[in-house]
């Protein structure tokens, strides 16, 4: 299993040095891979009609392809993952051309992890249908994998009109592997006919399990297994900073077939750069070999 940590967009800071310094003590550590959340925009919950969301305008989010050539740059093992990037919301050709250059620059360490959102007020601002997200982003898989892939892309497929052009460079990888989050049952669907892996959102194994039910389920209906796919949970320490915890945890989620998983730091008073730090260095000391 592959261990990471979810990068802690929203109480990290921006300084520049804070984040190189971030990037090169999770590689330090030992950790093979960076998790990055991603909003574009964030509501004003003053706004007419209100806000339900978890997230305001308050809340920074670095942009992930920004955030992880950064990270690339001061590295040379660390992976990266999106988890999620909305991509219904964004242009399907840029979102290739973006994540092509990150895997050109990074030397082949990403993983595209996306997904559909909850936050409509971003796809107003981004000028996308919020109410065909979903089987817009079927369609996206599919020319993602094409522009990464192939010199020269023709399509017409209702979404998108691509009049015989292409990426150049390629990425290092082809394709880069997609990973898809979320948990209903259409995801769940769509992780089994498209994805190359799973991003669960569940807190533990035994929350997941009718989950990976139905996933072993809809994998079987489409001829493949779980053995092609990834599985990559989140274990947060705001559910308890026991060392023992997360040694049993981390072992529930391998019995459950998970290939990777990243730590959570985020929701545990942690106030610093140099607080969420220590707090990775104490979670290598107890999880990671060597």
């Amino acid at each position: 299993m592959q261990i990471g940590v979810v990068f802690p967009q929203t109480e990290f800071g921006n300084d520049p040095a804070a984040l190189r310094d971030y990037a090169q003590t999770v590689e330090g550590l030992g950790f093979t891979h960076v998790l990055a959340y991603d909003h574009v925009l964030g509501a004003n919950p003053a706004r007419p009609g209100g806000w339900r969301g978890p997230y305001t305008h308050e809340h920074p989010f670095h942009e992930p392809f920004v955030l992880f050539s950064f990270m690339a740059a001061v590295t040379s093992r660390l992976g990266f993952i999106t988890g999620v990037l909305i991509l219904p919301q964004r242009q399907t050709a840029l979102v290739a051309k973006q994540a092509a250059a990150l895997d050109v620059l990074s030397g082949g360490r990403l993983r595209l992890g996306i997904g559909t959102g909850w936050n409509e007020v971003e796809y107003v601002a981004l000028g996308e249908d919020f109410h065909t997200r979903g089987r817009r982003s079927e369609a996206q898989i599919d020319l993602l994998r094409r522009l990464w892939t192939q010199p020269l892309v023709t399509v017409d497929d209702g979404w998108h009109t691509i009049p015989d052009a292409g990426l150049n460079p390629l990425p290092v990888q082809r394709p880069i592997p997609i990973w898809l989050g979320g948990y209903a049952d259409a995801v769940l669907e769509r992780v089994a006919r498209l994805g190359d892996g799973w991003l669960p959102g569940s807190r533990t194994a035994a929350e997941a399990l009718p989950s990976l039910a139905k996933l072993d389920g809809y994998l079987a209906a489409t001829g493949r297994s779980r053995a092609e796919i990834g599985l990559e949970p989140r274990l947060h320490l705001q559910d308890g900073r026991d060392p023992a915890l997360w040694a049993r945890r981390v072992e529930e989620w391998r019995q459950a077939g998970a290939t990777h998983l990243s730590f959570n730091t985020m929701g545990c008073g942690l106030r610093t750069p140099a607080e969420h730090l220590a707090a990775l260095e104490q979670i290598a000391q107890a999880i990671l070999p060597g």
